[in-house]
């Protein structure tokens, strides 16, 4: 981060506009802070409050793409949902998403725990699961019982939502259950475990995701759960295990998700603020993710018919 103002360095925040932008591409940016039916205990903390303040440490330069990312995409700000566990909160998501410009062709949703996932591609879909895929970069199914962070995979499912367009990427071992785990393997869900980051490249990974998700034409979700992620890169994740991915492997998947113009949504969940470390990894990762995501519509070659 500079240190002191330097006109020649303007920070990631300056991406931040309150309106869409005439000649950009622009991407709305909503937070969903769902905490409340957490299966962890944690903080009330505003996590998409958090990032936004991390862009700060940020540029708009990216020497992978050779681009200036102000130059071409405005970050849209829509503000954060108002207790979106609380009663009626799901309507007070779905009204958020409804008020978002048709010219934000990509929309980032800032948890928040995984709830945020069921309430958001839920008041996307509108109930039309078919016309949606969903990729979850993830270490759990999130197929539990009940309404909770560790459900909403499971409520999207028996909402609608075609388990054969569903493909959960970077399930961990030794922490799934047996039973949730055969049940989502039963239903035609697709599993890429986190050993094939191992043995595969990334960018062929996401676009096997993408293939199978979007088949048929449809829309697709992705959820980021950042405790996919190694536990020592993201101390705030409560759920976070040894052995994880690693920030790169993360970032690279993002980008390359980002690029396809079929997906339209994307959010990054898990993160509490409270227990992040005193350098902030966690949250300046889930900063850098949300750059990362810019610079994939950057390379989109075309947007989506209206």
């Amino acid at each position: 981060m500079a240190s002191t103002h330097d006109p020649q360095w303007p920070s990631a925040a300056t991406l931040l506009h309150p309106q869409p932008v005439l000649g950009r591409r622009n991407v709305a940016l909503l937070g969903v802070s769902t905490y409340k039916t957490s299966l962890s205990t944690r903080s009330s903390l505003s996590t998409p409050k958090a990032i936004r303040r991390a862009l700060k440490r940020f540029s708009t330069w990216s020497f992978l793409d050779q681009f200036d990312l102000a130059e071409f995409v405005a970050l849209v700000d829509y503000g954060d949902v108002k207790d979106p566990d609380g009663k009626k909160g799901s309507a007070r998501v779905a009204t958020a998403l409804a008020n978002i410009a048709e010219e934000a062709r990509l929309t980032i949703v800032l948890g928040g725990d995984n709830a945020a996932t069921w309430h958001a591609l839920r008041a996307l879909a509108k109930g039309h699961f078919e016309e949606y895929g969903l990729i979850t970069l993830d270490a759990h199914l999130d197929s539990r019982e009940g309404r909770s962070n560790g459900s909403p995979v499971r409520q999207l499912l028996d909402e609608g939502l075609d388990a054969r367009h569903v493909v959960q990427v970077g399930l961990g071992e030794f922490t799934n259950a047996p039973a949730y785990a055969r049940r989502a393997l039963s239903a035609g869900v697709t599993v890429i475990e986190r050993d094939a980051f191992r043995k595969e490249d990334v960018t062929s990974i996401a676009r096997r995701a993408l293939g199978i998700a979007g088949a048929g034409g449809r829309k697709i979700y992705v959820d980021i759960d950042l405790d996919v992620a190694d536990r020592s890169v993201v101390p705030g994740c409560p759920a976070a295990a040894p052995g994880g991915l690693s920030a790169d492997e993360v970032r690279r998947f993002v980008r390359e998700v980002a690029t396809s113009s079929e997906v339209v949504a994307i959010d990054f969940t898990e993160i509490d603020v409270e227990r992040d470390s005193g350098d902030e990894r966690t949250v300046r990762l889930a900063a850098l993710l949300v750059l990362d995501a810019l610079a994939g519509v950057k390379r989109r070659s075309k947007w989506p018919s209206s």
